[in-house]
């Protein structure tokens, strides 16, 4: 499941200001007009967009029982595909005739939706939703001046997956420090113990920044800071520097990934143990390629193993002897601070009925639904049921790696960036670049503008 592979519209951030021009918090909405949970005045009935399909049917029809069993009004649940989703809320979020009343979107969305008022302030619920139990990095980028829009809905973690034959034919240890996991998946590129065809020790597409910023965050760098009130592009900032020249090393002699490949489906490339030693190489059947070590979000675990027949039906087998997982190490030891993936929910601001809505989210935040999320291996939002995650290693991991991972900067163009693939080209140049730093400095000149709406 690969989640928020980019925005759909360049033009979203425009037509989004367009369209809700009132501001975070704007007096002029419509949502405080109509409808309670009693139903006075209200459409019996609201809309909850879902994006792709992670939240499992099994949860979707307990909140629809657990609504019509609260308030005696109809959920209706609706299906977006990631691959769209900014395009349908840039054009229904504004229009309370079809606006969804509550809806999920992604993380790294949220800032630019937050900041042109498209969601309802739901500080006055804040508390009794989890309050400060709720992940902090995901708070942040659906808050504005200290009010809170979009809040967490799951998170997915993102930390290694490795071939255990491969590592150890090659010599190589389970690394407790960033600069032990560079040296050792360099050396099992080197050693290739296997001489596979176009192995790598760690596959890292070239365009797969979201991975990738683990490097920048662990050198204490990152992708934007604010200076002055208004957001800049910090790539060329010395510690981000310092995390490029580390990604830069692993792209020259770590991962043979290609320069275009991003964060889709990198487990293709550690899976069948049979295949990945035949004399083609074809870990896919179309793909010449190979490796030993994939980083990826927790859920990538359903994906990973030996292909069996089960039921009439080919399967993974998750493998302890040939597959093993672990978080990546920090600089300092601890787990380095990577990127999470995941989703915020949110209230449109249009919504005819404000109360309903609001009784959706105490559902959704209730104890019995953070820990429904979590057995079906979503990070819960409320940091208080992360144990219903389990206690397998993927469970542990995923805990691990939560425990010091951030987001995309809070700026309000955050979306614009993302929508014209800046990081994608950028991330694709590191490989070959001369001059690391004048690489970023170029970048910085074109993100800058694009962080701040005007």
């Amino acid at each position: 499941m690969n989640k928020h592979l980019g925005l759909a519209a360049a033009t979203a951030t425009a037509l989004l200001l367009t369209a809700c021009s009132g501001g975070a918090g704007g007096t002029d909405s419509p949502a405080t007009a109509a409808g309670d949970s009693t139903g006075a005045g209200a459409d019996r009935s609201i809309t909850l967009w879902l994006v792709g399909g992670d939240t499992p049917d099994e949860l979707r029809t307990y909140l629809k029982d657990t609504f019509k069993a609260k308030t005696g009004a109809t959920l209706k649940i609706e299906e977006q595909t990631w691959g769209d989703i900014v395009t349908k809320l840039t054009t229904s979020l504004p229009d309370a005739n079809n606006t969804p009343d509550v809806t999920e979107l992604g993380n790294t969305q949220s800032p630019t939706f937050t900041n042109v008022g498209a969601f309802l302030d739901v500080s006055d619920l804040y508390d009794s939703l989890g309050g400060s139990k709720l992940l902090q990095s995901f708070v942040d980028v659906g808050s504005v001046d200290g009010k809170h829009y979009a809040l967490p809905y799951y998170f997915g973690s993102r930390f290694m997956f490795y071939r255990k034959d491969l590592w150890k034919e090659a010599g190589a240890n389970v690394p407790t420090t960033l600069d032990q996991f560079n040296q050792a998946v360099t050396s099992i590129t080197a050693k290739n113990p296997r001489s596979i065809k176009n192995f790598s020790g760690f596959f890292l597409g070239g365009q797969d920044w979201r991975n990738g910023v683990a490097w920048i965050f662990a050198n204490g760098g990152d992708l934007a800071k604010k200076e002055n009130g208004q957001w800049v592009s910090s790539l060329s900032d010395p510690n981000t520097v310092k995390g490029l020249e580390q990604l830069q090393a692993i792209y020259r002699n770590a991962s043979k990934a290609p320069a275009d490949a991003k964060d889709a489906t990198p487990w293709l490339y550690v899976n069948d143990s049979d295949e990945i030693l035949d004399d083609q190489q074809k870990v896919t059947g179309k793909t010449s390629l190979a490796a030993a070590t994939i980083m990826a979000p927790n859920w990538a675990h359903w994906s990973i193993g030996d292909l069996k027949e089960k039921d009439g039906k080919k399967v993974r087998d998750w493998n302890d002897k040939t597959f093993g997982a672990f978080v990546l190490p920090g600089n300092d030891g601890k787990p380095a601070p990577v990127f999470a993936g995941g989703s915020n929910i949110g209230i449109s601001a249009k919504t005819k009925n404000p109360e309903l809505s609001k009784e959706l989210m105490k559902i959704i935040f209730s104890p019995e639904y953070q820990q429904k999320l979590g057995k079906a291996g979503l990070g819960p939002a409320n940091s208080d049921y992360v144990s219903s995650l389990g206690d397998d290693q993927f469970a542990k991991a995923t805990i691990e790696s939560a425990s010091n991972s951030k987001l995309t900067p809070a700026a309000p163009g955050w979306a614009t960036v993302e929508s014209k693939n800046l990081m994608e080209e950028f991330f694709s140049k590191i490989r070959d670049a001369q001059d690391l730093t004048a690489l970023a400095k170029e970048y910085d000149g074109k993100i800058t503008p694009l962080l701040n709406l005007q």
